[in-house]
């Protein structure tokens, strides 16, 4: 017999997630989200370090899929590498997701989620920029198509959660929005 159950983390984040809907993020605890997911509370912290991580299972792994995805890229340009990437994670991502929109409420109702949100973000246009330097793009120019693409990104999960439309289009969707936004700054002019 396992030592531990392999649906048992599944299992906590469905606990997790439906006591946060029901209760709010701050009115739970992990005694709570163990005793509603059938283990103890020690046994929770095999599993997850704290009651915040449960809502994030997973995110570790998304830098590291954003890499892999630029440094395979058949695409050229940074930009293109960087939307091709973010565009096969993205597909990925949404495969294997689900409850997307509770697990989002519960996060927004949370100025501590919001953070712990905000710091996987980050990883992610970190991740993107420092592949794009490892596949010779000038720093500069690695640093600033990586945060527009990561913020083309999050908008194009975000739509995704509100309409249910394929993940690529929503994607496709924001960087024409981008690009049209991007038509209000004058040309350059020369000094």
């Amino acid at each position: 017999m396992a030592r531990w159950d392999p649906g048992t983390e599944d299992r906590l984040r469905q606990a997790a997630l439906d006591l946060f809907t029901e209760r709010g993020y701050d009115d739970v605890t992990v005694t709570q989200i163990a005793e509603r997911a059938g283990i103890t509370r020690r046994s929770y912290f095999r599993y997850f370090p704290d009651k915040r991580e449960v809502l994030f299972a997973g995110a570790e792994q998304l830098p590291l899929a954003i890499t892999e995805a630029v440094l395979a890229s058949a695409e050229q340009s940074p930009p293109a590498i960087a939307l091709d990437a973010a565009r096969r994670v993205g597909a990925l991502l949404v495969e294997r997701v689900d409850r997307t929109a509770e697990r989002r409420a519960v996060i927004a109702s949370s100025p501590e989620l919001q953070e712990r949100e905000r710091t996987k973000a980050a990883a992610i246009t970190t991740a993107l920029c420092d592949a794009l330097v490892e596949r010779g793009a000038a720093v500069d120019e690695a640093r600033l198509v990586a945060r527009l693409v990561a913020v083309c990104f999050q908008e194009a999960l975000e739509r995704w959660i509100d309409t249910g439309v394929d993940f690529e289009s929503c994607l496709d969707l924001v960087v024409a929005s981008v690009r049209s936004a991007a038509e209000v700054f004058p040309p350059q002019v020369s000094p």
